[in-house]
């Protein structure tokens, strides 16, 4: 606990913490400042201020030993709180249970796990207010620290505050947080005049102005510095911090060699700071010298013998001999052997020579770490283990894994160098690793699918019938990734000539992902039951297991039954973890909100996803990202945004090879034709994927876009052309492969009947159960059932199929398709065209109307408003179609009628 002179001039400071203290809603407050300058005796004053209210206190404090355990600051934070979680529902109290270590199971991802902390701390809170205090966050783990940055912008609606303390100088995930903030500055030098008086009352003047001069204001100075005065300290030019640091150092120096030795592992086990389940903290005994030294002080809470001071343990760590400290760690991982990850990095800083057993603990942690969203410490820890291993081959066979995760961490520069060294050691100009890291680079920042498929596939004819299986089937992984992207028919016969060769060399999925992510409508017979067989075996699956079943589960039309998974996997490697395969997975959880109609949260998803992938320069995610949300924009009708995204894709792409792009740009040019009437374009995109009656080999949106075509040509008179693709889907055996393409088959054969066999054709296509989870493709295939039943004269039916098409489109945004289902209603019969979920225009739209039939542009109305142009426009585009009109120029007189 601060003492009074502790806050001598801090009166501002002191009043901020009142007021966080004392606040009507839950917030957080960010003290920043240098070492020593008071920040954890105004975090002091902060607890007793609560705590006099009546609040509960809860405190943790990162630890420098434990900056590479995943969640280790958050079991701090936790820990005290944890009487409260059984009161949780199952589902909440899980993500604890795994975090914590009294389950198994995958691990939540950061927003669920900041959500589960969310009602845990509104639990905590519900009879009597809580104030969390966390000194020296910088050194929180990443893993910790975005759960922490999570909760502390979302606390308003909490009787729960939260102080934060940082130092200045040294950079953490708290310095973008966005969250409000305390400068904690130097003394002045009337305030350090009055500190230096009341602590060290009675100096000589000279010692007294070389003090006040030395210690520029830092209150740990102006306490601490009186001790040097017989010549000790360093000198002047040296940091403030590294001054501090040395005297502490000095007086560490005094104590006997079991103390010291005491005080080091404590400082290693980060004693001080908050115990955790199952494990208490190194416990101090028999260290009285210490605290005659002033070096321990108290725990007022607890009754604890703590560091005084952050660079006390600091000075421990840097006055101890190698090995002093190696020793600390030997002790330490016995003390934590039943902590995998604790003990592997304990046990790691204790070895010097190699050691083979070692070696096998840091690589089974490596794993561990991995799997728990933690690629930055599997990448130490594998390092450490190729450092440790006894041969040649095994140091080069470890870095080589290092370099896997670094690339999947999108780490490419630090791969190639643990590349570059796995190849030295192995004595090879260029090993399977270094064509793996060569073959990343190359597609993920240039897309350069045919040299990277060359150099693979070399690879791959050179290596030895008995070489290591895992990195024959990395290779052939990246392979079929590689063709996949390039929708290359002459890539992929090499692909499969390669895959035929290998496969008996091969476990696990590899010849799944060839089935499913190749030529789908001659191979995917079977192949979504067997993805599904395959998520299920998967378990704690590494983050590339879980986006390549992923990508699997897409094009099989399977995604939806594993979309929890993949959003928290996705979630949690975003952060600290495998970045690359995040990237993907972000894509996949997109394009599963396109499908099941989460369209907003599609569009925000797409524009996260952009910014990480510009972030790391991966070009060709960031081409996949701007035309995911192109091909969005051409199903809301926003022509200019989903013409510059076909513009911008292909012109990237097709220079380059990469068909699945150039594809993915001439889906979303039919996209938009069908969705602006503009039957000829839709069918002239389509008709480019692939030739009616036909699927072109090893093209992902031949199939996709089976329906697009079909419809496309039925509306520009190409009746015959439809029917023969329709046929083609259901004899090449489409409807076999997943139940989507089952129902947009029969959708097919339902547009292109005779009126004889399209009722009860469309009746099925409609009742399909695979209809309810893609919904906006249901929604269009009852748009063409309505038009079709108006034209057979059946108006009821037709006005019922029609309105619940209208209803899907409105709630999507889809504006185009709301407005041609609302004039197929007017020409059946129902007045004005309105459907069950029309209603009156709201205060706002009424308001916008208003100015826009004024004359006013769509940026003027913003202007006026307070609000984008954009979402003036978004509004418009809601306002028409409940005033039965299309454009602006009959908004008055529509809104005179109104």
């Amino acid at each position: 606990m601060a003492s009074v002179g502790s806050v001598v001039g801090r009166e501002r400071e002191v009043g901020e913490l009142d007021g966080l203290v004392a606040s009507a809603e839950g917030r957080a407050l960010v003290l920043r400042g240098e070492p020593g300058v008071g920040k954890s005796a105004l975090l002091d004053v902060a607890a007793a201020r609560a705590a006099g209210l009546g609040q509960r206190v809860v405190r943790a404090a990162g630890v420098e030993a434990e900056a590479g355990l995943a969640f280790a600051g958050l079991h701090q934070l936790l820990h005290p709180l944890l009487a409260d979680a059984d009161a949780l529902a199952p589902a909440t109290r899980a993500a604890f249970d795994i975090v914590f270590g009294r389950s198994t199971g995958e691990p939540p991802s950061v927003m669920a796990l900041g959500i589960a902390v969310l009602d845990l701390l509104a639990l905590a809170s519900g009879d009597v207010p809580l104030l969390l205090v966390v000194d020296d966050a910088h050194w929180l783990d990443p893993q910790s620290a975005e759960v922490g940055r999570f909760i502390a912008r979302r606390l308003s609606g909490h009787a729960v505050r939260m102080a934060v303390g940082v130092r200045a100088d040294t950079p953490s995930p708290w310095d973008d947080a966005g969250l409000p903030e305390l400068t904690v500055p130097p003394l002045s030098a009337e305030a350090s005049a009055r500190l230096l008086d009341t602590s060290s009352p009675g100096l000589p003047e000279p010692a007294r102005r070389r003090i006040l001069d030395q210690a520029r204001g830092n209150p740990l100075a102006l306490l601490e510095l009186p001790a040097t005065l017989d010549g000790s300290a360093d000198r002047p030019e040296l940091p403030l911090s590294r001054r501090l640091e040395r005297l502490y150092g000095d007086r560490i120096a005094g104590l006997d060699r079991a103390e010291r030795a005491e005080l080091l592992r404590a400082a290693l086990d980060g004693t001080g700071a908050a115990a955790l389940p199952g494990r208490a903290r190194y416990p101090l005994r028999a260290v009285d010298g210490a605290v005659a030294h002033g070096l321990l002080t108290t725990d007022a809470d607890t009754g604890d013998l703590v560091f005084r001071h952050p660079l006390v343990r600091s000075a421990l760590l840097q006055s101890a001999t190698p090995n002093e400290r190696r020793a600390a760690h030997a002790d330490l991982a016995r003390l934590h052997r039943e902590e995998l990850e604790r003990h592997a990095t304990h046990l790691a800083a204790a070895t010097v020579d190699p050691d083979e057993s070692v070696a096998v603990v840091l690589e089974r942690a490596a794993r561990s770490a991995t799997a728990r969203g933690g690629s930055a410490a599997a990448l130490t820890l594998l390092t450490r283990a190729a450092e440790l291993s006894p041969t040649a081959a095994q140091r080069s066979r470890r870095l080589g894994e290092a370099a896997y995760v670094a690339a999947q961490s999108a780490l490419l520069d630090q791969a190639h160098e643990l590349r570059e060294a796995a190849d030295r050691l192995a004595g090879a100009g260029q090993s399977p690793t270094a064509v793996i890291t060569y073959a990343y680079t190359a597609l993920y920042e240039d897309g350069d699918v045919r040299s990277a498929h060359r150099r693979v596939a070399a690879e791959l004819r050179a290596l030895p019938p008995d070489a290591d299986e895992e990195i024959r089937a990395r290779l052939l992984n990246l392979l079929l990734a590689i063709s996949m992207f390039s929708a290359d028919p002459a890539l992929w016969r090499v692909s499969d000539e390669l895959m035929d060769r290998d496969a008996d060399r091969v476990d696990g999925p590899t010849s799944l992902y060839r089935d499913a992510w190749g030529d789908v409508a001659r191979t995917g017979a079977g192949a979504r039951e067997r993805v599904l067989a395959a998520f299920a075996e998967l378990g704690d699956g590494q983050p590339w297991d879980v986006m390549r079943l992923g990508v699997a589960a897409y094009f099989l039309d399977a995604l939806g039954e594993y979309r929890t998974l993949v959003r928290r996997v996705a979630e949690r490697e975003t952060g600290s973890g495998a970045v690359t395969n995040a990237m993907t997975l972000q894509q996949l959880v997109m394009l599963d909100q396109i499908s099941s109609g989460e369209w907003d949260a599609a569009e925000e998803t797409g524009r996260r996803g952009l910014a990480l992938t510009v972030a790391h320069g991966y070009r060709l995610f960031e081409y996949q990202y701007h035309g995911f949300l192109g091909f969005l924009a051409a199903w809301r009708g926003d022509a200019d945004a989903a013409r510059a995204a076909v513009d911008r894709v292909d012109r990237w792409a097709r220079p380059r090879g990469v068909g699945y792009l150039t594809q993915l740009a001439e889906a979303t040019g039919a996209a938009l034709g069908l969705t602006t009437g503009d039957y000829e374009s839709a069918y002239a995109y389509a008709g480019g994927l692939t030739a009616p009656g036909s699927f072109t080999p090893y093209s992902q949106y031949s199939l996709r876009t089976v329906l697009d075509l079909v419809e496309a040509a039925v509306h520009t008179g190409r009746s015959d052309q439809a029917r023969t693709h329709a046929l083609a889907a259901r004899d090449r055996g489409l409807p076999a492969i997943s139940p989507r393409l089952d129902f947009l088959t029969t959708a097919a054969l339902a547009l292109t009947a005779d009126d004889t066999e399209a009722g009860p054709l469309f009746e099925r296509a409609v009742a399909h159960p695979a209809g309810v989870g893609f919904p906006f493709e249901l929604a269009r295939v009852r748009l063409e059932q309505g038009m079709w039943l108006r034209r057979t004269r059946d108006r009821t039916a037709a006005r019922t199929a029609l309105g619940l098409a209208a209803e899907t489109f409105e709630r999507l945004g889809a504006t185009p398709w709301l407005r041609r289902a609302q004039a197929e209603l007017r020409a059946s019969g129902l007045p004005g065209g309105h459907t069950a979920s029309d209603t009156a225009l709201t205060p706002q739209e009424r308001q916008i109307a208003e100015l826009a039939a004024s004359g006013l542009s769509n940026k003027e109305i913003g202007a006026r408003l307070y609000l984008s142009p954009r979402t003036v426009g978004a509004h418009l585009y809601r306002i028409f179609p409940k005033l039965g009109i299309s454009s602006r120029a009959s908004l008055r007189d529509a809104l005179d009628g109104a």
